[in-house]
């Protein structure tokens, strides 16, 4: 009986490490679309504005700008995201030296500490 349960497969959850999504989105893009969609009808709506003679015009510039900028954020951070963001984060530069020491009481006690090995070396 126990071997017969041994064998037979277990149940997996298959959410299970997956990625959290609403369709096709992703979830964690969506902030950053919200962003870019706002701009760019800031943009074209606000500051260029008077520039379109007809509101579909403005629109197609809308959806033109806010396609072109969220293209380009998903392409940057899609799936593997630490590629690209990575490059941001300031990395320390290790080097190797060697400081010199320094007496604060005396400043030539090297000098000294020379003077006093070679006088008894010479002895």
């Amino acid at each position: 009986m126990t071997q017969e349960q041994d064998q037979e497969f277990r149940p997996v959850n298959q959410i299970l490490g997956t990625q959290p999504s609403l369709g096709p989105i992703p979830a964690d893009q969506i902030i950053p679309w919200t962003v870019i969609a706002l701009a760019s009808n800031f943009i074209i709506n606000g500051i260029f504005g008077g520039v379109f003679t007809d509101e579909f015009q403005k629109w197609v510039w809308t959806f033109l700008l806010a396609g072109w900028g969220i293209a380009t954020w998903w392409i940057l951070t899609g799936k593997k995201s630490w590629r690209f963001l990575s490059q941001f984060i300031g990395v320390p530069k290790w080097t190797r030296g060697f400081a010199r020491y320094q007496s604060l009481l005396e400043i030539n006690y090297e000098a000294k500490n020379r003077k006093t090995k070679r006088k008894s070396r010479r002895k």
